[in-house]
């Protein structure tokens, strides 16, 4: 590992993947790194410097800066290119990365260093003016967005750097820096300051991430999947994050760059087509994830770029997945032999084991219903009520249904039951970020499909990916219904201290009767739970469905947990089977 100084540390294949001080994306690329994958070349302010800036009231110290500056230097020695030199230009990306994955939450800036002079070298040294404008573009308008502010419509296929450039002054009264370098310092303070952006608070508060935290910002050298032929970009899923199915899962974008698919602004192409276009490169590419996942030990989350017909890989993370596919995948992947069972206990939480087991929609439902309209699947599940189209209107009983969803409108997203978009596909932002919060979805259903929804009930089927007019009604879910379901949970009646079940009335510890429990947006008094459990052998309460109160039902050696009405014995017992071995697996 080469650390230029406490303040930052250059990715390379001996450096420590420790993502609580480089973060997460940081982590992936030196592991990938080390196991000498082609990745662009990168240096990362650790996650220390995000707590250090914001304790210095959102300043850069002197010698973070200095360091950045050396660190820039060593991507111009080992690209042979220089930021903001025109006849041998270095673009670079200034992303997040804080030490759990957060997708989507926080700010990322791509094509930096360009200026008028880099276009124009770029331009001649590419033989594609065209390309070279685009990318102009590109960085002038996400960094307006991202650094200054700026509220734009997306500019027009023919528009310049210059005509950006205009509306950016107009609309904010600042001018986008022509100087790469303070181009570099924005996009810095963005990135940090992006920790306390609203959208990461609400995705923190609902996952329960601390506070305290921070990112790492992550500087790597550019590469280019706009760069004409033979150069395009996607996300790879090792496994399908819908359903868990062992195979490969994916989209490819010819001639865009990464935003472009995550955004959900543009439609991509399944990974068919680049097995069609680039053979080889598909090949390649399916070579590597294999070689990630058995890696990682869990499903990964691959984005990659291909240039001038060159893959390159920008980062790999433990897959965001459905419900039903965090069980079929953790069941996968221990009688594989890749983890063991306690690890596929820990991967599935009782949120999602509640997901996989909520109400379906029958044949007899669907049969005679409305169509609204028909989109890409992007999280199972059934979710019904009134649509809102502003993140802000969203709650409980309602459908967020947007054009495509994007970090800010993730609030939204949480407080809703389910999701719609008219643009994107199954790696965009919307798919990827409500398989996390197991909000039924289905996107890219058309621009024109969701006029006039706004007030009225709909219906979503994330598994089938239909939208249907009204509230349909739903049958039950038995577990043997969910693939790899009835051999996690009898992984989990062997792991559990505790069992699920009946008991005698006079052995019951009855906490709800009690008034033992978890009060509405209060936490669990732990003291009072483990008094009323003292000397008991059987219990039942609802809060013995939190992790806390499985955690106090196994301190007390109870023999059997009863479920109240509206607990479901198997997330019961999950909880408590997690409970015996408490120690967590973040992915």
């Amino acid at each position: 590992m080469t650390t230029i100084s406490e303040h930052v540390i250059v990715l390379d294949a001996h450096t420590a993947a420790d993502r609580e001080a480089i973060g997460n994306k940081g982590a992936s690329i030196a592991r990938m790194l080390a196991l000498g994958l082609p990745v662009p070349p990168a240096f990362v302010l650790p996650i220390h410097e995000c707590r250090r800036y914001h304790a210095a009231g959102a300043a850069l110290e002197p010698a973070v800066w200095d360091a950045v500056l050396e660190g820039v230097s060593g991507l111009e020695r080992r690209t042979g290119r220089r930021l903001g030199d025109p006849e041998a230009p270095l673009l670079v990306s200034v992303r997040s990365g804080a030490a759990v994955s957060m997708p989507g939450m926080m700010d990322t800036i791509l094509n930096l260093g360009m200026t008028d002079a880099v276009e124009a070298g770029m331009a001649r040294l590419a033989g594609n003016a065209a390309f070279a404008r685009s990318t102009h573009v590109r960085f002038v308008f996400e960094y307006s967005h991202t650094v200054l502010g700026a509220d734009l419509d997306v500019p027009a296929d023919d528009a310049t750097a210059d005509h950006v450039r205009a509306e950016v002054a107009d609309d904010t009264g600042k001018d986008v820096p022509t100087d790469p370098h303070e181009q570099l310092r924005g996009a810095i303070h963005a990135v940090f300051g992006s920790w306390s952006s609203r959208r990461a608070v609400a995705y923190r508060r609902h996952w329960g991430i601390p506070e305290d935290g921070g990112t790492a910002v992550i500087v790597q050298a550019m590469v280019f999947g706009n760069l004409g032929a033979e150069s395009g970009t996607g996300v790879l899923f090792t496994r399908n994050p819908l359903d868990g199915a062992p195979e490969p899962y994916g989209e490819w974008l010819p001639g865009g760059q990464g935003e472009d698919v995550v955004s959900g602004t543009h439609d991509c192409l399944p990974l068919s087509a680049l097995h069609e276009a680039l053979p080889a490169i598909h090949d390649e590419l399916l070579r590597v994830g294999r070689l990630l996942e058995q890696a990682g030990g869990d499903v990964q989350d691959i984005e990659f770029t291909v240039e001038r017909g060159h893959l390159y890989l920008l980062q790999t993370r433990a897959a965001k997945r459905s419900p039903a596919a965090a069980v079929r995948t953790a069941v996968d992947l221990a009688e594989g032999g890749a983890i063991d069972h306690a690890t596929a206990l820990r991967r599935v939480s009782a949120e999602q084991l509640a997901g996989v087991l909520a109400p379906r929609l029958s044949a007899a439902a669907t049969a005679g219903a409305q169509v609204l309209a028909r989109g890409t699947a992007a999280c199972p599940g059934v979710a019904s009520g009134r649509v809102v189209t502003q993140a802000d209107d969203a709650q409980d009983g309602t459908v967020l249904v947007r054009p495509s969803t994007s970090p800010e409108d993730v609030s939204g997203m949480i407080a809703a039951r389910g999701v719609v978009t008219e643009r994107g596909g199954s790696t965009s932002h919307a798919a990827v970020v409500s398989r996390a919060l197991g909000r039924p979805s289905v996107v890219g259903v058309g621009g024109d499909a969701t006029a006039g929804w706004e007030g009225r009930e709909i219906t979503v089927d994330g598994t089938a990916g239909v939208v249907y007019a009204g509230v349909l009604p739903t049958e039950v879910v038995a577990v043997e219904d969910v693939p790899g379901l009835g051999v996690l949970l009898t992984w989990a009646q062997e792991h559990s201290a505790v069992t699920v079940g009946e008991a005698a009335d006079g052995e019951l510890a009855d906490l709800d009767a009690a008034g033992v429990g978890l009060e509405p947006d209060t936490a669990v008094d732990v003291a009072a739970l483990d008094a009323a459990l003292d000397h008991a052998t059987a219990a039942r309460g609802a809060v013995l469905a939190t992790a806390a109160g499985a955690e106090a039902a196994v301190r007390a050696r109870l023999r059997t947990v009863v479920p109240v009405p509206g607990q479901h014995p198997a997330t019961l017992l999950l909880r408590l089977a997690q409970a015996t071995d408490p120690s967590q697996e973040e992915t």
